[in-house]
Parts: C-alpha cells; structure tokens; sequence
C-alpha cells in the first residue's frame, strides 16, 4: 500500500477510495436502514441481515461490538453508520463521545469549550 499524506494526520480516519472499497457491503447495509422494515429485520436477525449483505469480517465484528471507531476502521462512512446508530438510539453526540474515547457529557463539554475559543 502506498503511504499518502493523509495517513499521518493524528487521530483521524480518512474515508478514501481504499475505505469505500473496503466498506462498500457495509455502507450499502446501513443505507438500507432508511426503511424501518430493514432495522427491524436488522434487530431480529442481525447475522441473517450481514449475511444479506455479505457483511463479513472485522465489519461484523465490530457491528457486534457497537464500536463506532472499530466501524470507521473497517470502511464505514459516517453519513451511513449514523443510520445504523439510530437503531440502537445513540444520538451523534453519543458517537461522536465514542469516537474520542470520552463520555457524553466530557464531549459536550469539550464542544462548547472549543466554542469558547
């Protein structure tokens, strides 16, 4: 793999073209969460509903774990993760907290304080 510049920004996941490729099962199974019979399928089923989409590896993995950032690391993008999220009622404050290791509240917290600024 070659390294590009974006690699050496801290703490940050860039979604590329590598990321989409990688996430594309993914990110189409999280789009299909627009309709509520699919997050109900989803819920009842979730190995039935990745296999659907042939979900496989650290992706499902990570699914299971509810791990936002182990998500971003797989091929997740944001805009179609925060679908899934829904599903279990986490709001993007709540992973946007995950993403940074920091409860909810410290996350609120550091948003009006970079507000401040």
């Amino acid at each position: 793999m070659i390294k590009k510049a974006s690699d050496d920004i801290p703490g940050t996941i860039v979604f590329d073209g590598e990321k989409a490729i990688a996430g594309y099962a993914l990110n189409k199974m999280c789009f299909s969460f627009n309709s509520a019979e699919n997050r109900d399928a989803f819920l009842r089923d979730e190995d039935g509903y990745c296999d659907r989409f042939n979900v496989r590896g650290a992706q499902r993995l990570a699914l299971k774990h509810r791990n936002v950032l182990e998500l971003l690391e797989a091929g997740a993008n944001i805009y179609y993760l925060a679908k899934w999220a829904g599903i279990f009622g986490m709001n993007v404050h709540q992973m946007g907290a995950q993403q940074r290791g920091l409860s909810e509240e410290e996350f609120k917290e550091m948003l009006l304080q970079a507000g401040r600024a």
